[in-house]
């Protein structure tokens, strides 16, 4: 990405152009030239002749060369009439174009005109006490905190009709805009913690659309179903914190193309153990929150409900080896645990012996399996404590190749179950204080 100085670039017909493909350089005064002045004469000869020869080239030619060039290039190269309409004819090499300063904003205005073929933007938040106009329905307590600010128009933006790649970020935008929603081009889409703007998933008039992100937005609204009208194109859904997106993860299963899913803290719902062999043909990652049964951080209400579970996923997993991160995966289970409110919840001795009631997924060479868990907390108990393993695979025979690493693995499980040995789930409580007694003992 470039600065914003290097983002605003000349936006002028009498700047310098260099050319790196001819090795050629004209220089252009915006100062008339003095009488015997050769400086001035020679260069009013150089514009003389450059105009004679681009007068010989079609427009749309001088365009596929300027095609080649990053857009402040084709700015300074506008130094004529042809060659300003082939630059409003030239389809501007992806390159991302920072609205940071009221120095980039302006240049995007010209640009809107001189360049409306520009296919990467990013929009971000302006000076200090400088604004973007509010938009339909603006949050009223924020527009009274900005009545002050300077505002500036974004409709502008409705000039670059061939975006393929918007980006919108920490920006003071306040209320719902329609014009960011109408790109027929636009292959990726992403806003990142902006908190005044308001849209829902309906409003995406993308229908090239192959990646959506969108993070901490809290005025985002919708239902996942909305998005099956970008079925066929959709490559990745990135919607996190955004607390006010529902609907069913489940009602993705069948596109064809999907490959990243990540609905981390939305209120989106369903049950992993819905995915059967043929949903999600193409996907190779997916984090669910813990409003789904089975995402990361969900909290069982009941011990004898995971085991069943467990199996589940682990036949998940034979069908899809990789469609679950497999740091979250082995190392903390996905963060699954026994619910606060579970009735088979009983108060954790802090200092003391905690009660095993975390979840653990664990690998011994290729043989997998699960089981509960505490992590001490005090002097002297610190350190993992684990209940006995629950395997889900049968284990290797001896002269099977991986058998050794299988073993040292295990060991190392093993050395975690001390306290808990025999315990294949959670102690009760009766249970549980009665070692409490005889490990103080």
């Amino acid at each position: 990405a470039m600065s914003s100085d290097n983002n605003a670039g000349p936006i002028g017909g009498d700047q310098s152009l260099h050319s790196a493909s001819t090795g050629s350089q004209f220089v252009m005064h915006s100062s008339a030239p003095e009488s015997g002045n050769v400086a001035s004469l020679a260069a009013e000869d150089e514009i003389s002749r450059a105009e004679e020869t681009t007068r010989k080239l079609a427009v749309d030619v001088i365009a596929i060369i300027f095609s080649f060039l990053p857009h402040q290039d084709i700015m300074c190269a506008r130094v004529c009439t042809t060659w300003r309409d082939a630059a409003k004819k030239t389809l501007v090499p992806l390159c991302d174009f920072k609205v940071d300063s009221m120095r980039s904003y302006n240049a995007m205005r010209v640009m809107a005109t001189a360049l409306p073929n520009l296919q990467q933007l990013s929009i971000f938040n302006l000076c200090p006490g400088h604004k973007y106009s509010n938009g339909e329905d603006p949050d009223e307590e924020r527009a009274a905190e900005t009545t002050n600010y300077i505002s500036h128009d974004i409709n502008v933006i409705s000039n670059f009709r061939k975006l393929r790649l918007l980006h919108i970020e920490t920006c003071n935008l306040n209320g719902r805009y329609h014009v960011l929603f109408g790109f027929q081009f636009l292959q990726k889409f992403s806003t990142s913690e902006c908190s005044y703007l308001k849209w829902d998933l309906e409003m995406l008039g993308f229908p090239s659309l192959k990646e959506l992100a969108t993070f901490r937005n809290p005025q985002l609204t919708g239902n996942l179903n909305s998005l099956r009208v970008l079925k066929d194109n959709l490559e990745k859904v990135e919607i996190t914190n955004c607390r006010k997106i529902e609907g069913n993860f489940m009602n993705l299963a069948d596109f064809p193309r999907l490959k990243g899913l990540n609905l981390i803290c939305t209120n989106v719902t369903g049950d992993i153990r819905d995915i059967v062999e043929d949903d999600f043909p193409a996907l190779e990652s997916i984090y669910l929150p813990d409003t789904v049964h089975g995402g990361i951080n969900y909290e069982f209400q009941l011990v004898s409900d995971v085991t069943s579970f467990m199996h589940a996923i682990h036949l998940l997993l034979k069908r899809n080896p990789t469609l679950f991160n497999e740091y979250w995966l082995t190392s903390y289970a996905f963060g699954w645990n026994l619910s606060e409110n579970s009735p088979d919840m009983y108060d954790r001795e802090i200092g003391r012996l905690q009660p095993p009631l975390d979840l653990q997924s664990v690998q011994a060479g290729t043989r997998s399996g699960w089981g509960w868990y505490a992590y001490g907390d005090g002097p002297e108990y610190h350190g993992r404590h684990s209940c006995e393993i629950n395997w889900l695979d049968p284990e290797p025979i001896s002269e099977s190749d991986g058998y050794e690493v299988y073993i040292e693995d295990l060991q190392r499980i093993e050395r975690h179950i001390n306290v808990y040995r025999g315990y294949y789930e959670p102690p009760t409580a009766e249970e549980y204080r009665r070692l409490g007694l005889e490990q103080r003992d």
